[in-house]
């Protein structure tokens, strides 16, 4: 279905029936099938839910719009819409700014936290050879990023990096620029101590991506949280260990009612 937010027509999916909900974000121009994979087990016993965000999948937004107001905006636009009072909120790579800053601005509406892999600031500038590469090759450069993401040697990893080039070719160059760029600047490290409900961290401890650190530091400084690493997994766990993923998420929040 699709759900209206200002500009935007944001593709929304949503599978299970169970008493609780997750609302899951993807990472850069990963739309929502970086979490198709941990829902075909979660949806046995919540309620999933996902969306492409702006620029990414098959979700209408112009490339102006794509803002972080606009974009931690979506969420709560998704959550009124399908009557979601409260549910945990799941972001990653990129995504995890933004589901941060939501629970940030609303605490109230969320009973719980997921970090996958989460990129919580953005220095100026970082990614700016990057886009010098998307600009010159920009399919190219996304099958390398594809690469980068899965370092793994299981026998599905061919399949998996096939399937992410994929992903990524339904996004228009424009908007991957912008989404790299949108939240330059931002820095939530110095709010993680306020967050005071229960956060599932996860990592991948070959992650060339996002720094392992990233993931040690906000556990450090959320008080009620969990760091899982995944031993040998890169960037995309949601991907390549969506069993273990899902596992350890009804297991957390179980204890976490």
């Amino acid at each position: 279905m699709y759900i209206t937010n200002k500009e935007a027509q944001l593709y929304t999916v949503e599978f299970g029936s169970g008493p609780r909900t997750i609302l899951a974000h993807g990472g850069w121009i990963g739309s929502w099938e970086l979490w198709a994979e941990p829902f075909t087990y979660l949806s046995k016993n919540w309620r999933t839910v996902a969306y492409d965000h702006r620029g990414s999948g098959v979700t209408n937004a112009p490339t102006e719009s794509i803002t972080m107001e606009n974009m931690v905006s979506d969420i709560f636009a998704v959550m009124d819409k399908l009557g979601i009072e409260k549910c945990v909120l799941a972001g990653e790579s990129a995504g995890g700014m933004v589901v941060t800053n939501a629970v940030l601005q609303q605490p109230h509406r969320f009973e719980g936290l997921i970090l996958v892999d989460a990129a919580l600031h953005n220095e100026t500038g970082s990614n700016d050879n990057f886009i010098r590469g998307l600009k010159a090759n920009y399919q190219m450069t996304c099958a390398g990023f594809v690469d980068a993401c899965t370092p793994e040697s299981e026998p599905n990893i061919p399949e998996i990096r096939n399937w992410g080039r994929k992903i990524l070719a339904r996004a228009a160059s424009d908007s991957a620029v912008r989404l790299l760029e949108y939240s330059y600047g931002v820095d939530l490290r110095s709010s993680l101590a306020s967050i005071q409900i229960p956060t599932l961290i996860f990592h991948g401890t070959q992650d060339v991506i996002v720094p392992q650190s990233e993931s040690e530091y906000a556990a450090s400084q959320i008080p009620n949280s969990k760091l899982h690493l995944f031993q040998g997994a890169g960037h995309v766990p949601t991907m390549t260990r969506p069993r273990e993923l899902a596992d350890e998420i009804n297991t957390f929040f179980s204890n976490n009612r």
